[in-house]
Parts: structure tokens; C-alpha cells; sequence
């Protein structure tokens, strides 16, 4: 099992971390990609990036944690990746990248899903909206 876990600054090569969990029993590869999308706050103020902070050797030891319990849950997982970014997410770029696959597309959709809203509630990463304005707004929950 070579399960890609990471949490790196530089860009994220989403097609890399897709083709990571290719699989010649694969039936369904899912994937998630977490974009910085544009937004203005009632101010008209627009959003610039999203800087993102981490304590990276307790996420990663968390992110392996995930792919322990995903494994536990859905048995039949072949190959997962989650991999998050540091530093400054521009707009349109990915900040996250999930990716799994399994030999039905029901457990792969379920487990993509799984992966990224247990990842939000539990792992060390921070991050901050950073406005046209200057100021930076720190997100719980990320």
C-alpha cells in the first residue's frame, strides 16, 4: 500500500496525485480538489488568496491516521492520496488534493468525502483569507 501523504509549499500537481491511486482493479477513482474561489465581502472587499499554516509532522502523522481509519472503514480502498498546500493559495489553485480508489465508485465517492471533511475537523493546518484591503482573516474549521 503506498498511500500519498503529504502537506507541502509548493504547488500541488493534481494530475501526480490522481494518478497516484491508479489501480489495475480500480472500478471508480474519485477526487476532490479544494480551490481558493473568489469571493467580496459585503464591503465589496475581494478576497486575494488564502494563506494556509500547518504543524506539518503532526499533520502528517494525523493525515496518516485518516488513511488508517479509511482503510478500516472501507476495506476494498486500493490507493489514496491527500496531499495540502502551505503558504499562499492563489485564486483557481488547489489547496488540497483527495484522491482514491476502489473497485466500486460508491466506496471511492463515500471515502473522498470522508477523507476531507474528517481532515478539516481534525487536522493541524490553519487557514487565513487575506482581502484586497490588507487585512487577513483567520478561518476556524478551516
Amino acid at each position: 500500500m503506498d498511500d500519498w501523504l503529504d502537506i507541502v509549499a509548493d504547488p500541488i500537481d493534481a494530475a501526480g496525485v490522481i494518478a497516484s491511486v491508479s489501480h489495475p482493479a480500480a472500478g471508480g477513482v474519485a477526487v476532490f480538489l479544494g480551490v481558493t474561489r473568489a469571493e467580496d465581502r459585503a464591503d465589496r472587499v475581494s478576497l486575494l488568496a488564502l494563506d494556509y499554516e500547518a504543524y506539518r509532522d503532526m499533520a502528517v502523522n494525523q493525515l496518516r491516521d485518516l488513511a488508517r481509519r479509511a482503510r478500516e472503514r472501507w476495506p476494498d480502498l486500493l490507493r489514496l492520496a491527500v496531499v495540502h498546500r502551505t503558504g499562499r493559495v492563489d485564486i483557481e489553485q488547489p489547496s488540497v488534493v483527495i484522491a482514491v480508489s476502489t473497485p466500486h465508485r460508491a466506496d471511492a465517492f463515500d471515502a473522498c468525502r470522508w477523507l476531507i471533511d474528517t481532515l478539516k475537523a481534525e487536522v493541524a493546518v490553519w487557514k487565513k483569507e487575506v482581502w484586497a484591503d490588507g487585512k487577513g482573516t483567520w478561518v476556524a474549521g478551516n
